[in-house]
């Protein structure tokens, strides 16, 4: 039985690189979950409570952000601190890895843009 059977530039073998596209495609499919990227963006500012969160994304439920700020409080991407003027005030914030996604985001938003003026220009002519 020779070495496992290399099926990428990444000299991944099949069993590596399965494991990659499930982890990626997760990870995909959690970013994309409905206001999931919009939190991020808002809270790429800086720390926000939750009425300076909710203000700044038209649209969203108090039911829906208070389960995606769980979501990703669960996945380790924010961390809720309590603020200790008042045991019922917190506040959400990005940890280390909530940051990691910046990059991700500000690309996704310059990506978002250009097309959006392809497609004026596309539709104008």
């Amino acid at each position: 039985m020779g070495e496992p059977k290399k099926t990428n530039d990444l000299n991944c073998s099949e069993k590596e690189n399965q494991h990659t596209c499930t982890n990626f495609h997760n990870a995909i499919e959690f970013i994309g979950k409905r206001w999931v990227g919009a939190i991020i963006y808002a809270l790429l500012e800086g720390p926000k409570r939750y009425h300076e969160i909710i203000s700044s994304i038209p649209g969203i439920s108090d039911r829906l952000l208070t389960e995606r700020l769980r979501d990703l409080e669960n996945e380790g991407l924010i961390v809720k601190k309590f603020i200790t003027i008042s045991p019922k005030k917190v506040e959400y914030e990005l940890t280390p890895f909530g940051k990691e996604l910046e990059e991700v985001i500000k690309m996704l938003m310059n990506w978002v843009k250009r097309r959006e003026h392809s497609l004026k220009d596309k539709n104008a002519k």
